[in-house]
């Protein structure tokens, strides 16, 4: 993606958390999320319009519960959604990663970085 159209392409999607160089993340995994799905993009599995009206419906889902803390947390939970709905990923492999994931971080000392175990 070009700069120019990925400044583009950035602005288009909703509360954005962002400085003056580009996106901010609080924490490793919210920049993961952020880079599977331009990955995704670019390899043409999708639109960025269909991705930003995808995350704007989780947006809007939670406007009521959020305090614009939980963004990176919609923002996966779009990115579920949409490569569910692409066949990208079936529902039980997603729901089994989800639970192994769950099950390293509770396994994880608290400042350490979550590692999944090679399957």
């Amino acid at each position: 993606m070009s700069a120019a159209r990925n400044a583009a392409d950035l602005a288009a999607l909703p509360a954005l958390p962002r400085d003056d160089e580009g996106p901010v993340f609080r924490a490793p995994w919210e920049a993961q999320a952020f880079g599977m799905t331009l990955a995704l993009y670019e390899r043409g599995l999708f639109t960025w319009k269909e991705w930003a009206e995808r995350l704007s419906v989780e947006i809007a889902g939670a406007r009521e519960r959020d305090d614009g803390s939980r963004y990176y947390e919609l923002w996966l939970a779009a990115l579920e959604k949409l490569v569910g709905d692409l066949g990208l990923v079936l529902g039980p492999e997603l729901a089994r990663r989800s639970d192994e994931w769950a099950q390293a971080a509770a396994e994880t000392p608290h400042g350490q970085p979550i590692e999944l175990k090679k399957r």
